[in-house]
């Protein structure tokens, strides 16, 4: 006599099963792209009914909003978090310089590549993305803001330097198709180069490694930061 056992299926709660669907979008558009987001593949990735997600997200172009928000924000957390635990906007910023290239984060500079795209054509994307640079405009001015009042940076402009910092970083970026690996040294360090420029910090600076960070100058640096960029 043979029996079968049925697979127990777990109810969860509203939120739980809609940050699981989120989630779930969030990979596939890492892995595959945003445009491989519909209910079926989700469906198929939660191994559901793809009513189930259509209940949760009747559009799919909230889904595709939501996962690339969500994968964003997570690398937002990850490579400058809003409370830092050392205290130190220097070693905060070394470290983000440190993590925000190579291999660990190409796959995160190809959806951004992707995310641009695609919002030209669908507006709730594109209202996501302009969020999402928003928040990151926002924590990097922070940090300079703060590294400004210790006495550890010097900049005229906290929100101008930043964007210049993250404008460069984007170009960078742009290269996550082809790879960064046959560019000179000078071209890959080219943002921690912008930051200690715009900064006022000694050449190298932020080139340490995180664990390696150097603590901040006792005194401000002696050569005046460069003046922002006109708009």
């Amino acid at each position: 006599m043979t029996s079968s056992v049925q697979r127990k299926r777990v109810r969860k709660s509203p939120d739980d099963r809609r940050a699981e669907i989120v989630g779930a979008a969030a990979t596939v558009a890492l892995t595959e792209g945003l445009e491989c987001i519909t209910l079926r593949r989700i469906a198929e990735q939660l191994d559901v009914r793809p009513g189930l997600i259509s209940h949760y997200f009747p559009a799919v172009e909230d889904l595709v909003a939501e996962a690339f928000g969500s994968a964003a924000t997570a690398e937002l957390e990850t490579l400058l978090p809003a409370d830092p635990h050392d205290g130190s906007p220097l070693r905060h910023l070394a470290r983000f310089f440190a993590h925000a290239t190579g291999p660990a984060y190409d796959d995160m500079s190809r959806l951004w590549l992707n995310a641009r795209h695609l919002s030209r054509y669908r507006p709730v994307l594109s209202e996501r993305v302009l969020a999402q640079e928003a928040l990151w405009r926002g924590r990097l001015s922070g940090v300079i803001e703060t590294g400004v009042r210790q006495g550890e940076f010097r900049t005229e402009d906290a929100d101008v330097t930043a964007l210049q910092i993250l404008v460069v970083i984007d170009g960078l970026a742009g290269h996550a198709n082809t790879g960064l690996g046959g560019h000179p040294a000078a071209v890959i360090g080219l943002a921690a180069s912008t930051a200690e420029r715009e900064l006022g910090l000694p050449p190298g600076i932020l080139a340490a490694p995180p664990a390696e960070a150097p603590d901040a100058p006792a005194t401000p640096p002696d050569t005046p930061a460069a003046p922002p960029a006109e708009a």
